[in-house]
């Protein structure tokens, strides 16, 4: 059986990497504390620590987001969170447990599981397990999700209750280091029933592609990323159920 995204994902927008802003860099306990502080959700991103715990972390190098160098996956959970994030204020990089601690089911908390090689293919396992256990007793609205299918399968076998679902887009040549089959395999959503997915997150440039709007019409619940503006959200709600915004503030929706 698949578990249905709770209703909570519906309700209210989603702060893409919790709601950042000066002061409050992305995926931050500062940026999280604001989201839930204003009631929006939150979606964040997973890498996985040298000692297998789950970081939120959205890039795979330190470079972008603070001024240390290398890959973070070197880092032990500890030594992450050490490394000051850039403009941050004393911000360091929180592991899940401790965003879970701060969210406490108080607003939907979208979790995505970040690639670990960049292939897209069956080299899993370790990050589903941390992000499992984190989650283990979690009460509150929480899903998780991947642009990897053979990552969302790993969940449904180690975490069957856990909502799930796939993140999704046209997979543009520019955009990724895959094979031309791969990106249009990929680009048809052809994994949605076998993971048993219960929602799928697009790309909201790319949200009248034919497939997308089917699972819609199914009843397949239809997030969206990133919005960026009230006039991107008017137009994204007539094709998606749901945004993930950062750089403004949606209004909140009963």
């Amino acid at each position: 059986m698949t578990p249905s995204l709770p209703r909570a994902f519906l309700r209210v927008p989603l702060a893409h990497r919790a709601l950042h802003d000066r002061g409050r860099p992305e995926n931050s306990r500062a940026a999280i504390r604001a989201a839930v502080e204003q009631g929006f959700g939150i979606e964040i991103d997973l890498q996985l620590s040298r000692d297998n715990r789950a970081l939120v972390f959205h890039d795979d190098n330190l470079s972008r987001l603070t001024k240390a160098r290398g890959a973070i996956k070197e880092l032990s959970a500890a030594e992450a969170g050490e490394i000051a994030l850039n403009g941050g204020n004393g911000e360091t990089v929180p592991t899940l447990d401790a965003v879970l601690e701060i969210v406490m089911g108080r607003v939907p908390l979208l979790i995505e599981l970040k690639d670990q090689d960049g292939a897209l293919g069956p080299n899993v396992g370790p990050l589903e397990a941390a992000t499992a256990t984190a989650l283990r007793g979690y009460v509150g609205p929480v899903a998780v999700m991947a642009f990897n299918p053979h990552s969302i399968d790993e969940m449904r076998r180690i975490a069957p209750d856990l909502p799930r679902g796939l993140v999704t887009c046209g997979f543009e040549a520019g955009d990724w280091k895959l094979s031309k089959a791969t990106r249009q395999r990929l680009r048809g959503i052809p994994d949605f029933k076998r993971v048993r997915a219960a929602f799928i997150s697009h790309d909201a440039r790319d949200l009248t592609r034919p497939r997308v709007q089917s699972l819609r019409a199914r009843g397949v619940p239809v997030l969206c990323w990133t919005i960026r503006s009230p006039q991107d959200e008017a137009r994204a709600r007539k094709w998606a159920d749901n945004i993930t915004f950062e750089g403004y503030l949606p209004r909140r929706r009963a």
